[in-house]
């Protein structure tokens, strides 16, 4: 008679786990006492994201581009999990660069991550019968329709396929496909998060991104550019709020896409003059043209998340600007390079 042993903790892989969104999802894995493998080769992400946690006895550390082939099972690390004996039971894949300077410096890595890499890990998920969560963008929309700036999950978007951010939205669209083709045809338990904007800590300066650009200058005293006029803005949602959205997908029954931000719409005047405030700055504002591959001032229905997962961001906004700039201060205080915006004649 064979007995089975029940796994005591979880084997958790995280995909793009030192970046962004997906160092602090490895730390909320960590805090509930899962055993967290992040695999990550550090492209866009900064081994500083998760320098503290490898002093985790259940953290585990992979270099390694997931669109190249391994042998995952036989990683000497990752013997004290037992993953050759109890394989992995749940796949996070947020591995992608999604800052906007990516689009035109790393667009074959880009292109790359959202074939290859989504196939080669949808390859370990069906290995080890694993859970398996894609996060999507809500680039995969487009423009929001012209008759409004909401989007639910069934609103099929326009995306320009060959545009200077076709790369990452297109892209996008075909790892959700590749992801729906391989849960129909080897009934893959998989699961789709369509994040919008999304900031807090560890945002990467000189990314594109308007918080970290705003938060930095603004602490220098710094000549602040804001993008478009004064209507223009974007949905923001805390980081910490966003990796709980994508945990309670993880752990839901929901196979379709799910919108996973903030329903609120903040100006980015609005966001200047709340920053300006906070850190007492100096700083004078003009507005530029619209931040280079913008997109959208779209903001997500979230309808489905807060019914069927019971998730709704919980953060301010003022107390997400908070945490934020506490690490700016502490991290990246120095000027922005300006020269991607130009000022309105």
């Amino acid at each position: 008679m064979t007995v089975v042993i029940p796994i005591q903790k979880k084997n958790i892989l995280v995909l793009g786990g030192a970046g962004f969104i997906g160092s602090h999802l490895c730390e909320l894995l960590l805090r509930r006492g899962d055993n967290v493998i992040c695999l990550d080769n550090f492209i866009t992400s900064d081994v500083e994201n998760i320098k503290m946690m490898l002093e985790f006895p259940n953290f585990e550390f992979i270099r390694h581009d997931i669109t190249t082939d391994m042998d995952f099972g036989k990683e000497p690390g990752l013997r004290k999990f037992k993953v050759h004996i109890n394989g992995v039971q749940e796949i996070y894949n947020l591995a992608c660069p999604t800052s906007p300077s990516d689009y035109t410096s790393l667009p074959i890595e880009t292109a790359l991550a959202n074939s290859q890499g989504v196939r080669i890990s949808l390859e370990l998920a069906k290995k080890y019968k694993a859970r398996y969560l894609l996060t999507s963008s809500s680039a995969v929309y487009g423009p929001a329709p012209e008759d409004t700036n909401i989007i639910s999950e069934n609103y099929l978007g326009r995306v320009n396929f060959i545009g200077p951010r076709a790369c990452y939205n297109e892209g996008k669209r075909f790892a959700e496909m590749l992801t729906s083709t391989y849960r129909e045809y080897f009934k893959l338990d998989v699961r789709t998060a369509r994040v919008f904007t999304t900031y807090g800590p560890r945002m990467m300066k000189n990314s594109g991104r308007i918080i970290p650009d705003i938060i930095n200058n603004a602490l220098m005293n710094q000549e602040v550019v804001v993008p478009g006029d004064a209507s223009t803005g974007s949905s923001l949602c805390f980081v910490k709020d966003t990796v709980e959205g994508l945990l309670a997908l993880m752990h839901s029954e929901i196979d379709h896409p799910v919108n996973i931000g903030n329903d609120n719409f903040y100006t980015y005047h609005d966001i200047t003059e709340k920053v300006r405030s906070m850190v007492s700055s100096t700083s004078t504002v003009r507005y530029g043209e619209s931040l280079p591959f913008s997109h959208h001032q779209a903001v997500p229905d979230i309808t489905l998340a807060k019914e069927k997962l019971n998730w709704f961001p919980l953060v301010n906004i003022d107390e997400g600007l908070k945490q934020t700039i506490a690490f700016a201060r502490s991290n990246y205080i120095g000027k922005i390079d300006m020269r991607r915006y130009r000022a309105q004649e």
